[in-house]
């Protein structure tokens, strides 16, 4: 706590991903677990399926800027090779699960890595992060916006991203394909084979991106 404190990291407030009012993120806590298995293994054993991984992408951008300063170059090299691995196109996502903290930089950051990826969409893509809701869980933050994803699709319902009201001002979002969702919505793929599609970001402190 001292030391996100003394770097002006955490919000006194509410954690607000990608508004105006946006001032740092709260530090919470949990843990979540995933049961993995081969896809073809699953249907044959007539498992429950929830979702199915196509494709994970990482970078490293430690000889950046410095360690709190997000790189968009490693953000963006991260998220095109999960795409690659998929074998997806931008325009075949239906939403992304941001890293969303709710620092200006580092949300102003992520949407412009975001809107030069999705550049192509002729329709807004949607955005949210979990944050909002419970917190940062630090370690284990991406395991959190995988699950509510897998939770979303089960439902076939996009949550809405918590404290939203006024978007952030140092973003040009005239220029992005972007909104963040802001209330509950149906989820329905936007792809003519009915699949639903998401991309996760999980960008760790001083440089791992996934």
């Amino acid at each position: 706590f001292a030391k996100f404190s003394a770097i002006g990291a955490l919000s006194s407030s509410h954690s607000r991903p990608f508004d105006a009012s946006a001032d740092g993120f709260v530090m919470g806590e949990g843990a979540g677990a995933l049961v993995l298995k081969r896809l073809s293994d699953a249907i044959n054993d007539d498992n429950q399926i929830y979702a199915v991984i196509r494709g994970i992408g990482a970078s490293s951008d430690g000889r950046g800027k410095g360690i709190t300063a997000p790189s968009e170059l490693g953000q963006e090299r991260a998220i095109l090779r999960a795409l690659n691995q998929a074998s997806w196109s931008p325009d075949m996502v239906d939403y992304v699960e941001a890293h969303g903290t709710s620092t200006k930089v580092g949300d102003a950051t992520e949407l412009a890595v975001l809107g030069k990826i999705h550049s192509t969409r002729i329709s807004k893509l949607g955005v949210g992060s979990i944050k909002s809701q419970i917190g940062h869980l630090k370690s284990a933050a991406g395991m959190a916006g995988l699950l509510k994803v897998i939770e979303c699709m089960k439902h076939r319902m996009i949550t809405a991203s918590a404290g939203f009201s006024s978007p952030n001002p140092t973003v040009d979002w005239n220029s992005i394909p972007l909104e963040i969702i802001s209330s509950n919505r149906a989820w329905s793929a936007q792809n003519e084979d009915g699949i639903l599609r998401a991309q996760i970001s999980s960008f760790g402190f001083g440089g791992t991106n996934w």
